[in-house]
């Protein structure tokens, strides 16, 4: 389960030509990529500001800001990629944070 190749779709805004993607070794690599992606736009936004905090609701915001975002992650069982919503992302961004909170 940990290894499950990981494709994250995205689109910022609505031109269609800002449609990329990032690809993963693992669900929670990915889920670093999103929040990473979050906190490089922070610096963007607050380049004087040293230590950038955030919640889980600004986590949220940011995801729901794209005009689609969703992950393809790789099924050894049929080899195959399935697809996942937003609200899926949201949820195991979710679970990913709290497991590193706890350690």
């Amino acid at each position: 389960m940990a290894n499950r190749h990981t494709i994250v779709l995205m689109q910022p805004s609505q031109n269609r030509a800002t449609r990329t993607f990032m690809d993963f070794d693992s669900i929670s690599q990915s889920m670093d990529g999103i929040c990473g992606l979050y906190e490089r736009k922070l610096k963007e936004i607050n380049p004087t500001i040293l230590n950038i905090t955030y919640d889980i609701a600004d986590l949220y915001n940011f995801i729901d800001g794209f005009t689609d975002l969703s992950a393809l992650v790789y099924d050894h069982s049929i080899h195959a990629f399935l697809p996942y919503d937003r609200q899926w992302i949201k949820q195991r961004m979710f679970q990913h944070l709290k497991r590193l909170a706890l350690r």
